[in-house]
């Protein structure tokens, strides 16, 4: 199935509003001791990161100004291939700085050439 890059840029928002509403309320210590949040997390930014990948593919025009893209990619790979050596740390510091940003950039994106029918 070919998706459009306003699918792509629609999983990502939805993908990182799902991220922010799994750990409100949450510190770092509480989120890396509670494995169903750290798993969901996990998966979110999993599919941030398959999605930029499609979209650099598709568009590399609008995935160019994604900031960070290559290292957002990369760390999607270090959490499916390197899953025994997941940093839970790590991982809360991209949901609570890197994240925000790339929402930010995405929705200006999405302004930009509109939502469409395409939404799911």
């Amino acid at each position: 199935m070919h998706h459009d890059a306003r699918a792509y840029l629609w999983d990502i928002l939805k993908a990182s509003v799902a991220i922010q509403e799994f750990i409100a309320g949450l510190d770092a210590h509480s989120y890396a001791n509670n494995e169903i949040v750290h798993s969901a997390v996990e998966r979110k930014f999993e599919i941030i990161g398959e999605a930029l990948n499609q979209l650099s593919k598709t568009r590399p025009d609008l995935a160019s100004r994604i900031p960070d893209i290559a290292a957002i990619i990369a760390f999607r790979n270090v959490l499916i291939h390197g899953y025994a050596s997941i940093e839970h740390q790590r991982v809360w510091r991209t949901a609570e700085t890197s994240l925000p940003i790339l929402r930010a950039t995405v929705s200006a994106l999405m302004d930009e050439i509109g939502q469409g029918q395409n939404d799911h």
